[in-house]
């Protein structure tokens, strides 16, 4: 159940990366993380991907969420296989399944 997200785009600008969505996660007002506690706390769309974006790469040390957009900066900069891995929760988020 659910839809998988498509990803519009992804800009790497030194250890940032600017990623576009065919989505929206927020509303007019965007939100920003610093910690994945930070971002459960908040209990929100937003903070819930931000969560899961923080579980799945250590190196993460902020996110902020904005509508379709989504901004994450990384100690460890970008290679193809950090994207690749941001690319992939962001992708499957709104995808779920019942327990068999």
């Amino acid at each position: 159940m659910g839809q998988r997200i498509e990803i519009d785009g992804m800009t790497v600008i030194e250890n940032t990366v600017v990623v576009s969505t065919n989505r929206s996660f927020t509303g007019t007002d965007g939100e920003g993380f610093e910690s994945s506690e930070a971002a459960t706390e908040a209990g929100s769309i937003a903070g819930k991907l931000a969560a899961e974006l923080f579980e799945a790469d250590g190196a993460l040390t902020r996110v902020y969420i904005d509508q379709n957009s989504l901004i994450a900066s990384s100690t460890a900069g970008w290679d193809e296989a950090k994207l690749a891995a941001v690319s992939s929760v962001i992708e499957d988020f709104f995808l779920f399944y019942p327990d068999a």
